[in-house]
């Protein structure tokens, strides 16, 4: 059986060899060298050619980050696999960028760990949960931001269909039971969620949205 062989990056020589024990318990997984800084990383991925580069994002001189990306330049088939202390959103979408198939926290169980290895060398992506759930958040608001539509209430958007379909402020209250100046302002906020400056503007986004058609 071929073993996966490692490249383990990291400023921290306790790390290192915290690395080493834990990976030295499976015989499916070998290191065949390591590095404290990106620079260095560089020049063992080009010696070495390990399957996995194991990379940390802050480090001395030249970081993880920059040493993914040169690494991917040079290697696209080199899978790295970043392991750090951060895992906020502004960290993994970086780490993504650059390259990484991976981003494991260093607070993560050994086993995490091992696990993550073994997917990013079959050519699989692996992200810790709460890396995970970074990404949605931020796919989420990347929609909400891109969508303008999406951050209408339910009544809100029930208003701008009927103003679409051209139906007064005063129709509009008494078909919903309102105030007409609810309504009113309803409306003002409507037109503010989507940038709107006057009725036409809203009607052609209405049937951009699909909300009326054509012949309303």
């Amino acid at each position: 059986m071929d073993k996966i062989k490692i490249l383990v990056v990291d400023d921290h020589a306790v790390l290192r060899d915290g690395i080493h024990a834990l990976l030295g318990l499976h015989d499916d997984i070998e290191i065949v060298g390591e590095a404290s800084e990106g620079k260095e990383a560089v020049a063992k991925a080009q010696e070495l050619m390990p399957d996995v580069v194991i990379m940390d994002i802050a480090m001395p001189g030249m970081d993880g980050l920059e040493a993914t990306r040169r690494i991917r330049k040079k290697h696209p088939k080199m899978k790295v696999l970043v392991l750090t202390q951060h895992d906020n959103k502004e960290y993994v979408l970086s780490v993504i960028k650059a390259g990484a198939s991976g981003y494991v926290p260093k607070r993560a169980l050994g086993s995490e760990l091992v696990s993550a290895i073994r997917a990013v060398k079959e050519g699989d992506s692996f992200l810790y949960p709460s890396a995970a759930a970074a990404l949605i958040e931020d796919y989420l608001q990347q929609t909400k931001d891109q969508e303008p539509y999406d951050q209408l209430s339910a009544r809100e958007r029930e208003i701008f269909q009927l103003i679409a379909e051209g139906h007064t402020s005063r129709e509009i209250a008494d078909m919903l039971f309102l105030s007409q100046r609810t309504v009113q302002g309803h409306r003002v906020k409507i037109m503010e969620k989507l940038n709107l400056h006057n009725r036409t503007e809203l009607i052609k986004y209405a049937m951009r949205k699909g909300v009326v058609s054509l012949d309303t």
